[in-house]
């Protein structure tokens, strides 16, 4: 598989999961990530996945800015997403297939901060709780 951003040849590296094993594609470039569907989240809370992103977080913020690119899977363009829980996250999504982050955004996406857990409870919770006043 050829990484979606810089072309590179893309290598398959094992995350070991309660579950079992998750492979994942890295790019030997740019060392962004390819998750299929439902693999991110997967390893997102497996320790075994902390060294997965070791790429440079630098070079990921150049790469973050080139949005337009096809799914390595299908050649459809994928679509550029702010992650709804940390929205300074922007990653691209393929609905068929998966998602690509640049590197350090995986890092950044398995770490969510106390402000932003705080934040997406009162999104939920204000919400769903909207009283009579605000509703006229």
């Amino acid at each position: 598989m050829r990484c979606p951003k810089c072309f590179a040849d893309m290598k398959e590296q094992k995350v070991l999961t309660q579950s079992g094993e998750v492979m994942i594609d890295k790019c030997e470039r740019c060392a962004g990530l390819w998750f299929d569907q439902g693999e991110a989240e997967k390893v997102k809370d497996e320790w075994t996945s902390v060294t997965l992103d070791d790429g440079d977080a630098y070079l990921g913020q150049i790469y973050n800015e080139i949005t337009k690119i096809d799914c390595p899977r299908c050649d459809k363009t994928m679509e550029s997403v702010k992650d709804p829980k940390q929205p300074h996250i922007q990653y691209e999504v393929c609905q068929e297939h998966g998602v690509f982050m640049d590197a350090g955004e995986f890092t950044d996406f398995r770490e969510l901060t106390l402000k932003e857990a705080f934040d997406h409870i009162l999104d939920i919770y204000g919400k769903g709780n909207s009283t009579q006043a605000d509703q006229d």
